[in-house]
């Protein structure tokens, strides 16, 4: 089972590296750190920072360890929509906030679709390009519950995009990963993508 290396943590800054970081970009700014209303920004800059970078902290292989295998022999796609995310650009430290579509064809065994969600959010939580956190997710599931198929499809904006640079809000980029039978049979995929299609059920 392959699996995506993490930092070496060893000589990671400590909490007051990280404020007094943040203190040197507020000055580069042209502001003062020691101003009221910036005083106690490091500190929250930095407490920020560990929400949106958890995922570093969390090993998404083994959110999808416990599977149930009493499905009534249940065979179909099982796919959770939606699943709102947030992470941030690699390139310009800007957010990414988009919805990821996530779908397998089960073996024998299928896992609790929280778990679906929780992997999304391990590998949004870091800094990403959205093409390898799309990759990232559909190879997770593919190696651990080594289902028939599995597919992801990411829709999203980026920050990095609509507040610098050729600043053009309201434009979306979509990536997909297809494996398995969603690759190779496209009766499959055609039912897939009508599921995405199809309004909610559940009136949500």
């Amino acid at each position: 089972m392959s699996k995506d290396p993490l930092p070496d943590n060893t000589d990671r800054p400590s909490r007051q590296d990280a404020e007094r970081a943040v203190r040197t970009l507020l000055r580069w700014a042209g502001d003062s750190p020691d101003r009221e209303g910036l005083q106690d920004t490091p500190a929250r800059v930095v407490r920020a920072y560990e929400e949106f970078f958890e995922g570093y902290n969390t090993d998404p292989h083994t959110l999808l360890q416990r599977t149930f295998s009493e499905v009534e022999g249940y065979d179909e796609i099982v796919l959770l929509r939606d699943i709102r995310f947030e992470s941030h650009c690699e390139h310009h430290l800007a957010p990414i906030i988009g919805r990821a579509h996530v779908a397998y064809l089960p073996s024998k065994r299928v896992v609790g679709i929280s778990k679906l969600a929780r992997v999304v959010d391990a590998y949004a939580r870091r800094l990403q390009i959205q093409e390898r956190l799309t990759a990232q997710i559909a190879n997770t599931i593919n190696d651990v519950l080594k289902p028939k198929g599995v597919a992801v499809l990411i829709e999203s904006a980026h920050e990095c995009m609509t507040t610098r640079g050729v600043h053009r809000p309201g434009v979306s980029m979509v990536t997909s990963t297809m494996l398995g039978v969603f690759r190779d049979n496209s009766d499959t995929r055609q039912e897939l993508l009508a599921l995405l299609n199809r309004p909610s059920a559940c009136g949500v």
